[in-house]
């Protein structure tokens, strides 16, 4: 078994009713900082508290979370080449590509009203997804049908599947390369794990990318 990042150690230390996953929880950190090396996106989907841990997630990805992330001399002077002043390279982060499939409502809406509402994800998934991508599925049953609809699209688009789930691990687990099974039942007391989870799953990314002698 590879040695665990810190931050997941870190994690499994505070919450050791975690600790029957921190092998998945350590193929599920290499499988994202592979992804974004390569150049590949992450993918997120959710309902409800699983959509606004999406928005979470994305927003500890594209933007600086516990370090700093200045531009690198090459972006810095593609900016200026395009027009920048500098304004745009002193204020500018380096980010994590990440795509949160509850967005376009448009496009959601329509698709809704012509065709199947519980397919939106798996359209954007169709649509999104390519090999060395991943897409995150959450859902605290593993049961929802749009997650696991997403999760089906992108995995046949060749990207890779991680889902986020409570104990069960549902119909979700079965689509999955690695499914985080947060050892509870009850839907708020799964989405408490999720939480910690994903902070150390998003810390130990950006120590891994962006973090140099710190990772």
């Amino acid at each position: 078994m590879a040695q665990r990042h810190p931050a997941i150690e870190r994690l499994l230390e505070e919450h050791p009713n975690l600790n029957g996953i921190g092998e998945s929880l350590q193929q599920a950190l290499q499988m994202l900082t592979e992804s974004f090396q390569s150049g590949g996106k992450l993918l997120l989907c959710g309902n409800g508290g699983s959509a606004c841990d999406c928005e979470h997630i994305a927003g500890e990805l594209m933007k600086g979370f516990l370090l700093p992330r200045p531009l690198n001399a090459g972006e810095r002077a593609a900016l200026a080449e395009a027009g920048d002043d500098g304004d745009l390279a002193t204020h500018l982060q380096r980010a994590l590509p990440v795509l949160v499939l509850q967005g376009l409502s448009g496009m959601s809406s329509a698709f809704l009203n012509d065709v199947r509402g519980d397919l939106t994800y798996a359209q954007q998934a169709f649509a999104y997804a390519r090999p060395g991508d991943v897409l995150l599925g959450i859902s605290t049953s593993g049961n929802a049908a749009n997650v696991c609809a997403a999760a089906i699209a992108a995995r046949a688009r060749g990207a890779g599947v991680i889902g986020l789930t409570g104990a069960a691990g549902g119909r979700l687990a079965s689509y999955c390369d690695i499914c985080l099974q947060a050892p509870e039942r009850e839907t708020y007391r799964v989405q408490e794990l999720h939480l910690p989870i994903y902070h150390a799953l998003c810390i130990a990314a950006e120590a891994l990318l962006f973090g140099g002698a710190q990772a």
